[in-house]
C-alpha cells in the first residue's frame, strides 16, 4: 500500500538537477566528495572517474589500474580516499589528490562486490563472491603500491557469494549479506576480531545486495532481492520492521547525514526517499532509463547521488524534493526525534506489510556523507566468462527470473559484445 505522500506526489516527475556522461558500461557506484564540488563513480569499464559536480563534465583522465572492471567503492571518513573492489580480486587504496593506486591488498580469489570503511578510517573491509569477508589494516602516510597479502581476519561467511559487508560503529561487530542455498536468506552478525558468529537474521527471501549500519548501532538496515527494506533491533537481534514499496530488487541504500532520510536503488528503475522519522515515503520515486545501482548523499544531505545502468550517473535536488513534499524539517539535525524504525519503548502502526514498530533513535553510518551503496555483479548468479562482464544488458527474461530465484543463472550460451 502506498503512503499518502506517494499518493499526492506520484503523477509529478522529478528530473535530475546535473547528468554525468562518459562511462561506457554500467555504474556500480557513486560517491561525493567533502565541499559538495566532486563526485566519483565506478563502473564495468575498468575506470574510476572525478566529475565536476556543477558542470557535469569529467575532471582530468580516467582512473584505472589495469582493465578489471570495478564493482564497488567507499569514501574514506577524511575524504582524502578511495577504497575499490574489482573482478580480479584486488582491494585498491586510490589517493584523490593524485588518482593513483597507493595500495593494493590482495587474497580475494573472485570478484570483489562490496567494501566499506571503519568509521576511525583505520581499516577496510571486503565482501566477495569467494564467499569471504577480509579485513585490511591501513597504515596512514605509507604508499606500498605493491600486492599486500591479509593480515587481519578473514571470515568464511557461508554465503555463496557475499553481496554486502558493513562494519558496526565501534568496528566491533561485522554484518554480511549475500547469496545463500536456501529459501532463506539470513544476514550474518561477526566478531570483528576472532571472526566468530554472533547472530543470525532470518527475514528476506532473496539475496542480501546492501547493508546499513546506523551510527549509535542500535539498527541495521538491509536491501534484498525480494523486493524489501528491512530494519533490524540489534539489541535483540529481531526485525523491527519492512518498507515494501519497490518492485524490484533493492540494489543500495544510504542514510542521509542527519540520521533522518534514507535513500534506496532499485532494479524497478527508480531511486525512493524515505523519511525515517515515521517510515513513510517522502515523494514519487526518482525516475531512470534503467536499473538504478547505487546512491550516496552529499555531506550536508541536501544532494543525492545515483548510478545506473544506462551508463549514467545522476545528481538529484533533495532540498528542492523537500521543499515540494512540504518536509524541509528533514534537513534539519533533531538527533534526538523519534523513528518508527528503531529501537525504544512505544508502538505506532504503519502501512506497511509489518504494522507495529517500536520507538527509539536514528543515526547515519558517519559523518563523512560516505556512500553506503552496494553493488551487485553480473546479470547471473554464476560467474561467465569476463567477456560477459563487459556486455551490455542480457534478455529482462534473466532479469525477471534473477528476482525470483536464488538458483544461479546461466545464459544458454556466452554472451559477445555488440
Amino acid at each position: 500500500m502506498a503512503s499518502p505522500i506517494s499518493k499526492m506526489k506520484e503523477t509529478l516527475a522529478i528530473t535530475h538537477r546535473q547528468k554525468f556522461e562518459g562511462h561506457t558500461s554500467r555504474i556500480w557506484g557513486a560517491i561525493q566528495l567533502p565541499g559538495g564540488q566532486r563526485i566519483i563513480t565506478c563502473s564495468v569499464d575498468g575506470s574510476l572517474r572525478l566529475w565536476n559536480s556543477k558542470t557535469g563534465k569529467q575532471t582530468g583522465e580516467d582512473w584505472r589500474d589495469g582493465d578489471s572492471p570495478v564493482w564497488s567503492i567507499a569514501l574514506c571518513p577524511d575524504g582524502k580516499k578511495v577504497v575499490s573492489g574489482s573482478l580480479d580480486g584486488a582491494v585498491r587504496l586510490w589517493d584523490i589528490d593524485t588518482c593513483k593506486v597507493v595500495k593494493k591488498w590482495t587474497g580475494h580469489t573472485d570478484v570483489v562486490l562490496s567494501v566499506c570503511w571503519s568509521r576511525d578510517g583505520r581499516r577496510v573491509l571486503s565482501g566477495s563472491a569467494d564467499g569471504t569477508a577480509r579485513q585490511w589494516e591501513v597504515e596512514s602516510g605509507e604508499t606500498m603500491p605493491e600486492p599486500i597479502e591479509s593480515i587481519l581476519t578473514s571470515i568464511k561467511t557461508g554465503h555463496e557469494r557475499v553481496y554486502a559487508v558493513v562494519y558496526s560503529p565501534d568496528t566491533a561487530l561485522i554484518a554480511t549479506g549475500g547469496l545463500d542455498a536456501r529459501a532463506e536468506h539470513p544476514i550474518k552478525i561477526w566478531d570483528a576480531k576472532t571472526g566468530k558468529l554472533v547472530a543470525t537474521l532470518k527475514g528476506h527471501t532473496g539475496t542480501v545486495w546492501c547493508l546499513a549500519w546506523t551510527k549509535d548501532g542500535k539498527t541495521l538496515i538491509s536491501g534484498s532481492a525480494d523486493s524489501s527494506i528491512r530494519t533490524w533491533n540489534t539489541t535483540k537481534w529481531e526485525q523491527t520492521a519492512v518498507l515494501d514499496d519497490h518492485t524490484g530488487v533493492v540494489y543500495g541504500i544510504a542514510i542521509s547525514p542527519n540520521d533522518r532520510i534514507l535513500a534506496s536503488a532499485s532494479q524497478d528503475n527508480t531511486a525512493r526517499l524515505w523519511n525515517l522519522d515515521n517510515g513513510q515515503l517522502i515523494s514519487s520515486p526518482l525516475q531512470h532509463a534503467d536499473d538504478v545501482n547505487c546512491v550516496s548523499f552529499s555531506a550536508g544531505g541536501k544532494r543525492l547521488a545515483t548510478g545506473c545502468d544506462d551508463t549514467n550517473a545522476y545528481i538529484w535536488d533533495i532540498a528542492a524534493i523537500l521543499r515540494e513534499a512540504g518536509l524541509d524539517d528533514l534537513l534539519s539535525d533533531l538527533k534526538a526525534k523519534k523513528s518508527a524504525l528503531h529501537v525504544g519503548d512505544g508502538f505506532v502502526k504503519s502501512h506497511h506489510r509489518i504494522q507495529t514498530y517500536t520507538l527509539g533513535q536514528c543515526y547515519a553510518p558517519s559523518d563523512s556523507g560516505t556512500s553506503t551503496c552496494q553493488s551487485r555483479p553480473s546479470r547471473f548468479f554464476r560467474w561467465s566468462p569476463i567477456i560477459a562482464f563487459l556486455c551490455t544488458k542480457p534478455s529482462s527474461l534473466l532479469c525477471t527470473a534473477r528476482q525470483h530465484t536464488s538458483q544461479p543463472l546461466v545464459p544458454p550460451q556466452p554472451l559477445r559484445c555488440p
